[in-house]
């Protein structure tokens, strides 16, 4: 169900959101989130239809970031933060065949994963700058400590490149999650391509 590689869009950068989302499914990620702070609700819901529309086929996942409504609506998959209202309200909100992630800083936080949550995204693991208020940088210890600590599969975030995922396996982590890395390669593709298959590497 949940793969190494998982590619959250970037409207800044210079493919649009649905080509990115094209290419890294065609380079093997299991799942794109599509997270746009500033789109309409309705903007956010007809490029998830798209997505769905062009992704499923391929068996990739589509996520919404934060938006519950629009999950509700389209029938996409849910990720939402620690700030983004109860999982559990949400969980029950999405549908029920729809996957929900949550956004975990701190292994206190681990305690409090609610039954419905399918997967954590920990991090941020290095600073990073597509999403700048995020939380302080857990590094290589304090993700194997969530990784120890949280009951559902978890995935690495924030400033992660091929580089590191020796390290996020040797913490446990089931995957990684992406956005520079891909959305302002040169090739979104193939450098999706080859986080996968470093990743497959023993």
């Amino acid at each position: 169900m949940i793969g190494p590689v998982y590619v959250v869009t970037d409207p800044d950068a210079p493919l649009p959101q649905r080509d990115q989302a094209m290419a890294t499914a065609r380079g093997g990620a299991w799942a794109v989130q599509i997270r746009d702070k500033s789109a309409p609700d309705v903007e956010v819901a007809r490029l998830a239809d798209a997505l769905l529309a062009d992704l499923a086929p391929m068996g990739v996942r589509v996520f919404v970031n934060d938006r519950v409504d629009v999950a509700r609506a389209t029938g996409a998959d849910l990720h939402i933060g620690q700030g983004d209202g109860d999982p559990v309200r949400a969980r029950d909100r999405i549908k029920p065949d729809a996957l929900l992630g949550l956004s975990i800083e701190t292994v206190a936080q681990c305690t409090q994963i609610p039954e419905g949550v399918d997967y954590i995204g920990a991090g941020p693991f290095r600073t990073t700058a597509t999403k700048p208020d995020a939380a302080a940088p857990i590094g290589a210890q304090g993700l194997a400590r969530i990784v120890a600590a949280a009951r559902v599969p978890t995935i690495a975030i924030g400033g992660l490149s091929a580089r590191d995922i020796a390290t996020l396996k040797q913490a446990g982590a089931v995957g990684m999650a992406v956005v520079s890395a891909v959305t302002r390669a040169a090739d979104p593709e193939a450098a999706t391509l080859e986080l996968l298959n470093t990743w497959r590497q023993p």
